[in-house]
């Protein structure tokens, strides 16, 4: 049976189509919250006329369409030989951003920031990657704005060209704590069909929403019996975290709570991380997440009237239920990204990353 997905390659700097039904096999693809996705596949070049400039790494659009719609778009990153086969890796537009840095200092003039607001900043980073020649992806960002702010007059956020900390870093560091702005990257044809629009979409105080009308559950839509973290040695309810500095003058906050258990300490560093507004909240997001013993952080779906493919975007709250000989959870979980696999055996799945809802601040509410 032919696969209703359709795979096409285009050269990033001319827009050239390189093909518009690259034979793929095994393919995997999918998005996921504050971060590219990821996209994964098997060519045999004995399918059909095949040249490795199709898929050139480091310089090729990969997209997914299916039903006409593209479902996902990114850039060839890894082409590795095995035999007759090339397996091929990629990830979304972010991803590009781990490849360039601020070499002219403060994005190109639009820094130094004090209470600058993180989305700006975002859109910072991207405007001066893209001005530079050669390095133009097309991608658009969100306007969306936040309250979620960085810099003080004590305490000024700077990008410095003499700095070896990537762009696609700074964003990390702008998304990666509590009650700040969420991002997803998206691919779509524009309204003629013509061409593509990549997007970054910012979410403000939060990307996605609370779910009532889908659901994932045992014995309805999840075919795999999923796994359930109870893992001590990752458990804390006390974080130490340090960022940049040496001896007394380095950089430490603490997060700890008491809630009934013995108190188990865990200390991280985070060596890029030179304010101490940045570093709290790095801190009590690593402190929440610990706490998360006994989370289900993988869910396995069929396509199913419960949560048809398609119905469900990064960042939603689904209501989950897990019952099995071990297992018996309820409640709340948020996706923070998937895989969807067209030719899994017995028809198309979905792999769904999930974390407990109630990890995440929203700022603003």
């Amino acid at each position: 049976m032919t696969s209703p997905y359709r795979v096409l390659t285009q050269n990033a700097l001319t827009g050239a189509w390189l093909s518009t039904a690259l034979p793929v096999t095994e393919l995997e693809f999918g998005p996921e919250l504050s971060g590219p996705g990821t996209l994964s596949g098997t060519l045999s070049p004995r399918l059909a006329a095949f040249s490795t400039s199709l898929v050139d790494p480091g310089t090729t659009f990969i997209y997914v369409e299916a039903a006409g719609q593209i479902q996902w778009g990114g850039l060839v990153w890894d082409v590795r030989v095995q035999g007759n086969d090339y397996q091929i890796e990629a990830a979304s537009w972010s991803s590009y951003l781990m490849k360039r840095f601020d070499l002219d200092g403060e994005h190109g003039g639009r820094g130094p920031y004090t209470y600058a607001d993180r989305c700006q900043v975002i859109r910072n980073i991207w405007t001066y990657a893209q001005s530079i020649a050669d390095g133009n992806l097309g991608v658009v960002v969100d306007s969306t704005t936040s309250t979620s702010t960085i810099g003080t007059p004590d305490d000024v956020y700077h990008s410095y060209w003499y700095d070896t900390k990537s762009l696609g870093d700074q964003v990390d560091e702008l998304v990666s704590d509590s009650a700040t702005p969420e991002y997803t990257c998206s691919t779509e044809w524009n309204a003629a069909k013509t061409g593509v629009v990549k997007r970054i979409r910012l979410g403000w105080p939060r990307l996605g929403a609370r779910r009532q009308d889908i659901e994932f559950s045992s014995g309805v839509n999840i075919v795999e019996e999923p796994e359930e973290a109870l893992a001590g040695d990752d458990y804390a309810q006390v974080v130490i975290g340090t960022g940049t500095g040496d001896g007394s003058a380095k950089l430490r906050q603490i997060s700890a709570v008491r809630n009934g258990r013995l108190r188990l300490e865990a200390a991280v560093d985070y060596p890029q991380v030179n304010g101490n507004d940045i570093l709290k909240q790095r801190v009590e997001y690593e402190r929440a997440w610990r706490q998360s013993l006994g989370s289900i952080e993988q869910v396995v779906i069929r396509d199913t009237p419960a949560a048809p493919f398609g119905s469900w975007q990064v960042g939603d709250d689904v209501y989950t239920r897990i019952h099995n000989a071990w297992t018996s959870y309820t409640g709340w979980c948020r996706i923070t990204g998937w895989t969807i696999k067209p030719t899994a055996t017995g028809g198309p799945q979905a792999v769904i990353t999930l974390k407990p809802s109630w990890m995440f601040q929203y700022g603003g509410v």
